[in-house]
């Protein structure tokens, strides 16, 4: 059986017990890897995650399963983009467990992502990256990239500022 053969993508019910643990592990897991930031998630967040994300309407979670163990998420949100009038999608988080990283999860993640993105109208799929992220290669072949809407007023840029 090949991976692509064993490997499921479900949509997460932050309801379900199992569902929950697992996109609370992914994340954690994601957390503690240095493109996540290198730290676990806090106790509070732990506890929070899921009813938070059960709460919001524009939250949707992936995960991909090899047979019944979960080795990739995909937390997104709804958006809207005013240019194109209609709803967007972002992934807010892409991980994928590292010993099953390079083996098709990550490319299957963004084709179930661009897939539910579909289904709900959305204009385009976003994300941010790292700049040293390797990750970013699977992204550009897939299709993403920066964008500008002249090259004289260059390429968009994500900042944030922290209010806590």
């Amino acid at each position: 059986m090949t991976l692509a053969q064993a490997l499921t993508i479900t949509l997460a019910d932050y309801r379900d017990p199992h569902d929950a643990a697992d996109v609370v592990a992914l994340l954690d897991a994601y957390a503690r890897d240095p493109m996540g930031g290198g730290a676990p998630l806090s106790e509070t967040t732990k506890a929070r995650l899921t009813d938070d994300l059960a709460a919001n309407p524009q939250a949707f979670s992936l995960i991909a399963r090899l047979e019944d163990r979960a080795v990739g998420l995909a937390n997104c949100f709804m958006g809207y983009s005013t240019f194109a009038a209609a709803p967007l999608v972002n992934i807010h988080d892409l991980a994928v467990l590292p010993e099953t990283r390079g083996k098709g999860v990550g490319k299957a993640l963004l084709a179930a992502v661009e897939a539910e993105a579909l289904k709900r109208g959305a204009c385009k799929v976003t994300l941010e990256v790292l700049s040293g992220n390797p990750a970013r290669h699977l992204y550009a072949r897939e299709g993403y990239g920066d964008y500008q809407l002249d090259p004289a007023t260059g390429h968009a840029l994500f900042w944030q500022k922290r209010l806590t």
